[in-house]
């Protein structure tokens, strides 16, 4: 009973003890680096709308940050401008701009390292290096952000959120735009990326490396330099997600590249010169995607296994599947592809005979890839027909036995 009053008392002195602080040009504390210096643990800082020309703003302590009406933090493209060392920070409702560009240091507009539970969100970020930083942290949530730069060229810009060596970070409701990789993971685990838009970036809308058992639900991926690269990671679930309008010769909606023991489902893939370039990809199950529209659809460079593609639609590409290797162990199941020709004599609303997606002009395309310009041509079209009824530059059991005579429409 004694320990329960103690406990008690100790948490009620802790709530007492907690104030505000509000900072504003009439205020006793005009800069936000006052007001930091002045606050106590678990105060709530109330920055009103203006301007304040501050960088290298250190938040080490556990605080809440509010802005009122989204007052401006320039930074005057001095340096870094805000960098939170302490757990349970909260930044919410500030504009902030003008971050210092430097070859040596990767400035950001905010930065969180080693640090635990921190919220930051309704944060608009301008005129960037880096936008969000997140290094050695874990157990954060960064939500309902917009993060616009003006980067031109890859070497001196940044990323709009970047996580490195962190884990069980939540990145929701965010707008990224014209930075050079919108979202950027490396050795983050545990992470969920859901319901952004990430659009119109210099490289990759997002792009991840080393960095297993995350969940990346609901994007939007748009007009990006070369799409979405996802490398050298294992056990990650990507649904709903749409892939589109990632146009060039280096382009693809989304790269694929040693990722293993994975689920692509339901996402879109829609006017991408490659929908998806798969290489070194091993038990990764597609299931209910759409590839519409795409150059190719699919395109496998070598080295996948055991790969289930089920229930997808395959509509309108110019290739639905490419090919590099005459052996096959993955598995074309109930998908369907708008250029089957075939029958469905029992009404079943399957075919009555397998459909092979890989076309001899494939083969010959990536051997030379000037040849597309044959693409329309009638001796193509009779050349594919020939491997269709005897293969033997391609897989001769890479085939949809029971491919879908209707679209399928997903939930």
């Amino acid at each position: 009973m004694v320990l329960r009053v103690l406990l008690i008392l100790l948490i009620s002195t802790q709530i007492v003890s907690a104030s505000s602080i509000t900072v504003c040009k009439n205020c006793r504390y005009k800069n936000v680096k006052d007001a930091l210096a002045a606050s106590q643990q678990n105060d709530t800082i109330f920055i009103q709308k203006g301007v304040y020309k501050e960088h290298e703003i250190l938040i080490d302590k556990s605080l809440t940050i509010i802005g009122v009406d989204h007052p401006v933090i320039d930074g005057e493209n001095k340096g870094e401008i805000i960098k939170i060392v302490a757990d349970g920070v909260t930044l919410d409702g500030l504009f902030i701009k003008n971050v210092g560009r430097s070859y040596t240091k990767d400035n950001a507009a905010v930065r969180v390292t080693q640090s635990s539970s921190f919220l930051l969100q309704n944060l608009i970020l301008e005129n960037l290096f880096f936008g969000i930083y997140i290094e050695k942290s874990h157990h954060g949530k960064i939500l309902h952000n917009k993060i616009k730069g003006n980067a031109v060229e890859e070497y001196n810009s940044g990323n709009g959120i970047q996580l490195w060596y962190s884990e069980s970070v939540d990145i929701e409701n965010n707008s990224i735009s014209q930075v050079r990789d919108g979202i950027y993971l490396e050795f983050a685990t545990h992470c969920t990326i859901r319901n952004n838009v990430s659009f119109k970036n210099i490289r990759y809308g997002l792009h991840f490396m080393f960095s297993n058992n995350d969940t990346y639900e609901n994007n939007t991926f748009d007009n990006n330099g070369a799409g979405v690269a996802v490398m050298f990671s294992k056990e990650i679930l990507m649904r709903k997600n749409k892939f589109i309008n990632n146009w060039g010769a280096a382009s693809y909606g989304l790269l694929l590249k040693e990722i293993n023991d994975s689920e692509i489902t339901q996402n879109i893939f829609q006017k991408n010169t490659i929908g998806i370039n798969i290489e070194g990809s091993n038990r990764v199950t597609y299931q209910g995607n759409d590839f519409i529209a795409n150059g190719w659809a699919v395109k496998s460079r070598g080295a996948c296994y055991t790969n289930q593609f089920l229930n997808n639609n395959f509509i309108q590409n110019s290739f639905d599947l490419s090919y590099n290797s005459k052996l096959n162990d993955n598995l074309f199941e109930n998908n369907y592809w708008s250029d089957y020709t075939g029958y469905d004599l029992d009404k079943d609303g399957t075919g009555d005979i397998p459909y092979r997606p890989v076309k001899l002009f494939t083969y010959i395309t990536n051997r030379t890839p000037e040849a597309i310009i044959l693409l329309r041509s009638l001796f193509i079209d009779m050349i594919n027909f020939s491997e269709k009824v005897s293969p033997i530059f391609t897989p001769e059991n890479l085939e949809d036995k029971n491919p879908r005579m209707k679209m399928i429409h997903h939930d």
